[in-house]
């Protein structure tokens, strides 16, 4: 190796290590600065870069916020990609709440298998909710799917009582649909109900706030009630 080439190497080699001593400082000065200053936000768990010069992401566990490289200044909002018409802050938070499907804690749920059940879906449902109704009759109509539905009373009211009358009968699945799809409430029944405890809990970790809350085979994730044309297009693109 000839002498300019060594130079130039070892400038690359300097320039490189002065790259990530900088960066490693930045990160340094906003959880430090962030800490003493902001403490209600919570310990930061990542610091990262946007694509905009001198922004940073931080992550306090599912959550975003945007600084810039000292901490001075704190943004709570949705950063946009206005020429891709991406919102980034959104995909952001999919990707951190997404769930590996096979993850899932299905002995909490109960199923039901339409047609030949190749087909999976997750679901998160308040007995009380309007729209899970809603979506209960639209889901009625798509075939060939295994659905794992997890009772998730957290509307209040009554919500904690209908769920474990459906947890303890002795068909779920008929019970659930009963209730949902011909208003017709499950017997009262006690049982073993702890499964509805540890939902909450899973739903308390993964950010799940509202119902339905649908979780397909790929790890995506759709918040809201969708009708049967868009849960066929899901499980299409899941598959």
């Amino acid at each position: 190796m000839t002498s300019i080439k060594r130079l130039l190497l070892a400038g690359l080699c300097a320039a490189g290590l002065f790259t990530a001593l900088g960066a490693h400082a930045q990160e340094a000065a906003i959880r430090k600065n962030l800490a003493e200053r902001m403490p209600q936000v919570g310990k930061i768990d990542e610091v990262t870069r946007t694509p905009i010069p001198g922004l940073f992401e931080i992550r306090v566990g599912f959550d975003v916020f945007y600084t810039d490289a000292e901490g001075n200044y704190l943004i709570s909002g949705q950063l946009l990609d206005t020429r891709q018409k991406r919102n980034l802050t959104e995909e952001r938070i999919e990707k951190l709440t997404s769930v590996d499907f096979d993850a899932l804690p299905l002995k909490d749920a109960f199923t039901i298998v339409r047609g030949n059940g190749k087909r999976k879906l997750a679901v998160f449902e308040d007995p009380n909710c309007g729209y899970c109704k809603r979506f209960e009759a639209d889901l009625a109509k798509v075939d060939n799917v295994t659905i794992h539905m997890f009772l998730y009373p957290i509307l209040g009211g009554d919500s904690a009582d209908k769920s474990r009358n459906v947890w303890c009968a002795k068909d779920k699945a008929k019970a659930w649909q009963d209730l949902m799809l011909r208003n017709t409430p499950a017997p009262a029944a006690s049982c073993d109900a702890s499964a509805l405890t540890r939902n909450r809990e899973f739903g308390s970790k993964y950010k799940i706030t509202g119902t339905p809350t649908l979780f397909f085979s790929d790890g995506s994730r759709v918040p809201g009630a969708i009708n049967t044309a868009q849960i066929e297009k899901f499980l299409t693109e899941a598959k």
